[in-house]
């Protein structure tokens, strides 16, 4: 029995290091389930019994990436605290704001991939909502427990992941409108945007004055999630 689950593991990701590959040449759109099963060297029908869908496959790949990321990686090893759930805000903010700057676009296409999803069948959409919740929600609300428990942060909803959601989708659209070359909505050239966007979600999520002005000027412990430059080849 052990045997033949190593088996599906290693196939597993046997799989998935083709259609990094795959994905990597050609793009979402340009590739096909047929195309990642010829790269790892099996039937379209196996392929379907580890990942049903391309869409599936795509946000498996984006998960583990996202995992394996250095400032998630540190994020995740954070205590729970409200500096750590700062921390996530200030992260998730940097992030989208300049997902455009990466030079291979690489971010910014896939934020085009999640809107398009969301407009269509909702699928690749549907599938990282779900992986990006189950990795990042336990920190968002361990946090913000932490944060009411000390006095930080008042109880705001029944619901605390609602309110990681909240932020997400308050970050997600203002990357949005700066994603084309002139962006749709400048904010009257605010120098100070990220720090505006911090703090209305920090005070939307029921962290007081004096804790957002206490953290929002700390030094990040781990590294932004801002995009960095692609390394050439």
């Amino acid at each position: 029995m052990s045997t033949l689950r190593m088996t599906s593991d290693l196939r597993r990701e046997l799989i998935l290091s083709a259609a990094k590959r795959c994905f990597a040449r050609h793009g979402f759109a340009g590739t096909t389930t047929k195309s990642v099963a010829a790269a790892a060297s099996i039937s379209e029908g196996l392929l379907f019994k580890h990942f049903p869908t391309k869409s599936a496959l795509y946000a498996e790949i984006l998960a583990e990436e996202c995992e394996a990321a250095p400032a998630m990686h540190g994020l995740l090893g954070l205590e729970p605290s409200t500096q750590t759930l700062v921390v996530l805000v200030r992260g998730m903010v940097g992030h989208f704001l300049h997902v455009n700057e990466v030079p291979d676009q690489e971010d910014a296409q896939r934020l085009r991939l999640m809107m398009s999803s969301q407009l269509d069948d909702g699928e690749f959409a549907r599938l990282l909502y779900q992986k990006v919740g189950a990795l990042i929600g336990p920190v968002f609300t361990a946090s913000l427990e932490r944060a009411v428990a000390s006095g930080e942060a008042s109880r705001v909803g029944l619901e605390p992941l609602n309110l990681f959601w909240f932020a997400h989708h308050t970050v997600l659209m203002a990357g949005l409108s700066r994603l084309p070359t002139t962006p749709c909505l400048s904010y009257d050239g605010a120098v100070d945007l990220e720090r505006q966007i911090c703090e209305f979600i920090l005070r939307g999520i029921g962290l007081n004055e004096a804790a957002i002005a206490a953290h929002m000027d700390r030094d990040m412990p781990v590294s932004e999630w801002r995009p960095a430059p692609a390394e050439s080849a």
